[in-house]
């Protein structure tokens, strides 16, 4: 058993596709995706916002170097770390919408608390 799910791409893709997803998911504050990716990306998410609870100099280095837009880090940091201040993990949830039309893959919100 592997600690991840391999989404049906090749690790370069599903890397890139991950970090495309936690890049809007802190640009919008919620995301439309397919069940299995939104539990793959809550991993890399809650990663990101306790680096952001750190808040020193390496923690953003960490963050840049998996999260290429400066300005949503900088949003992380600034905005949403200090939020999430008094909580120790759980700072995403997930909503399912139901069968997606087309391919019939279980649609979700993954969302920040």
């Amino acid at each position: 058993m592997t600690g991840y799910r391999k989404l049906g791409v090749n690790s370069a893709h599903r890397r890139s596709m991950l970090r495309n997803l936690v890049t809007d998911l802190f640009k919008y504050g919620r995301i439309q995706t397919t069940d299995c990716r939104a539990k793959e990306a809550r991993r890399e998410a809650e990663k990101m916002i306790t680096l952001a609870k750190r808040g020193d100099l390496h923690a953003r280095r960490q963050a840049l170097a998996y999260i290429k837009d400066e300005d949503v880090v900088t949003k992380l940091f600034e905005e949403i770390g200090p939020k999430y201040d008094g909580r120790n993990g759980g700072y995403t949830r997930i909503l399912k919408l139901g069968p997606r039309q087309g391919d019939v893959a279980e649609a979700v919100f993954l969302e920040l608390v």
